[in-house]
């Protein structure tokens, strides 16, 4: 249980701007590899440019909520559903994992919510040149915000996550290390974003999220 063990022994919590969790190695090799040889579309390759979301065909974040295939921007990403899962056995331990009663007890402690009636949803992400992501906050019905690096082209620690406060001020950027991340809990002062970086091959992540919505995954 990699995931839990770096939450229990490898992690850090932060206060500024709000509360929020540093982890180290909370993915395995074999998470990791699936990470790295998911095929997902290069916009550039369709004429699509970044636009500050995460939903750069139009399926922006209002068309979102409550789906948890991503809705119109599916062709771009590549969530983990129990259609794909025999592709991504790695990931779907860490699915079971999540799904775990031990892991929600110790996630839903941390964050002050309650899980047990969650659901998790898991996300690989291939960010490339060009990608950019607006300050915002989750939308309510993400429980838990959870982002874990894959650096494995030697990309500058820079390209993580900037975190805001209430008045859209940099306070801090997440190094984006191999095998690193972190979570916290969405709130109203939650605000994240990345800034516009030189991406020079691609950035790699898996976006975890315990969400109020329904997808394949209910926690046990």
């Amino acid at each position: 249980m990699s995931f839990l063990n770096s939450v229990h022994n490898q992690s850090k919590k932060f206060e500024t701007p709000f509360d929020h969790w540093e982890l180290n190695k909370p993915l395995t090799e074999e998470q990791i590899n699936e990470i790295v040889k998911a095929d997902i579309v290069n916009p550039a390759e369709h004429n699509l440019n970044y636009d500050g979301t995460r939903a750069i065909d139009g399926g922006e974040g209002k068309f979102r909520e409550g789906i948890s295939d991503g809705g119109k921007a599916l062709k771009f990403r590549c969530f983990i559903n129990k259609d794909n899962s025999n592709e991504f056995p790695g990931l779907t331990k860490l699915i079971n994992e999540l799904q775990s009663k031990e892991t929600c007890k110790k996630i839903s402690n941390l964050i002050k919510k309650d899980l047990s009636n969650a659901y998790v949803r898991l996300e690989v992400i291939c960010d490339r040149k060009g990608f950019w992501l607006k300050p915002h906050c989750d939308i309510k019905e993400k429980l838990m915000s959870c982002l874990l690096f894959v650096n494995k082209f030697n990309e500058s620690e820079e390209l993580g996550t900037d975190f805001y406060d209430d008045n859209l001020k940099k306070i801090k950027t997440l190094p984006y290390r191999d095998n690193y991340g972190y979570f916290f809990s969405s709130g109203a002062n939650t605000w994240h974003g990345m800034e516009k970086k030189d991406i020079i091959k691609e950035r790699r992540c898996l976006q975890v999220n315990y969400v109020n919505f329904k997808t394949d995954w209910k926690v046990d």
